[in-house]
């Protein structure tokens, strides 16, 4: 169904990819298409967010290669492919005030260099459409705003044949959308489900704070329910960031197919126009000799810019 089409999922840290569009992603990569992941950073300065695992002696040597494994794992339970940008996890600040960034981190580092090192995956994978966070990054982590900028600069220079000449050819890819799948809407879909269900629901708070913040708009739906599993399996591979008795995995799986058998986007940009409520991050492309055509074109433009109100 999606043979010859190629997605580049960029993110922050290793587990992210599992929490957000994991399933949507699996799908892809089972119809046919190659699904390459980026993990900007290694996550070295993550805490170990399963309670069984806080004083296990291995992970407390050795961090930063643990959630490599652990991502090796997850990449597998997906199907993908996998990138290391190779930057340095910049860690969550907390305090009041807040204290510096650690030198060297993801969040301080250049945008000429974060934005060219994207620049070269792009340019080998050569996707058609990208996936990353939006401005806020999700929620407000250094790494994932860090991932937003440098997702949309490296979007806009790939294809330009001035931008970091030595980094590889031009490649545009077409389409650039925002992942949100714990959107308001799922989020709140989820508490009301389970409450009429006489379960006890873990998103109480989280669907306060949706309504402080508003919702952003889902302009994507993918059907994906027959992936969850695969999703859940890549969740669990990230041991030391998933405890399997957690809230990832407190609303029932059937009652989760029934209720939201989807995980959802935000167009953010795009040569081709955005359907009406999508199904398919690949809509409007074409075929993908079509679609390889159109991204080695000079004269394209922006036919969706979905930062701009219209």
């Amino acid at each position: 169904m999606h043979e010859g089409f190629r997605l580049l999922a960029v993110h922050a840290h290793p587990d992210d990819e599992s929490s957000k569009g994991a399933a949507a992603t699996a799908m892809y990569v089972a119809g046919g298409a190659r699904v390459c992941v980026v993990s900007c950073t290694g996550g070295e300065r993550g805490d170990v967010l399963n309670e069984a695992l806080k004083n296990d002696p291995h992970i407390r040597r050795d961090i930063a290669q643990v959630r490599r494994d652990e991502m090796a794992a997850a990449a597998a339970a997906l199907g993908v492919e996998h990138v290391w940008l190779g930057f340095v996890d910049s860690g969550l600040p907390e305090g009041d005030p807040l204290p510096p960034l650690p030198e060297g981190c993801f969040a301080l580092e250049p945008i000429s260099v974060t934005a060219e090192a994207l620049v070269r995956v792009i340019r080998e994978f050569r996707p058609h459409v990208m996936t990353t966070y939006d401005e806020h990054g999700g929620y407000p982590h250094p790494d994932h705003i860090m991932t937003h900028t440098v997702s949309m600069a490296a979007f806009a220079a790939a294809g330009d044949l001035t931008a970091y000449p030595h980094a590889g050819d031009a490649w545009q890819p077409l389409k650039l959308y925002y992942n949100q799948t714990h959107s308001g809407g799922r989020i709140r879909a989820f508490h009301d489900a389970m409450v009429a269900a006489g379960l006890e629901s873990p998103y109480a708070e989280w669907v306060a704070a949706i309504e402080r913040r508003g919702q952003r708009r889902i302009t994507t739906q993918v059907p994906c329910a027959d992936f969850f599993s695969a999703r859940d399996r890549a969740l669990l591979a990230h041991a030391t960031q998933v405890d399997p008795e957690g809230s990832w995995f407190k609303m029932p799986r059937d009652l989760e197919r029934r209720v939201w058998p989807t995980e959802d986007f935000e167009a953010a940009l795009s040569y081709v126009p955005i359907l009406e409520m999508e199904d398919d991050v690949f809509a409007g492309l074409g075929s993908p000799a079509q679609a390889d055509e159109m991204a080695t074109r000079q004269d394209l433009a922006l036919v969706f810019d979905g930062r701009v109100a219209v």
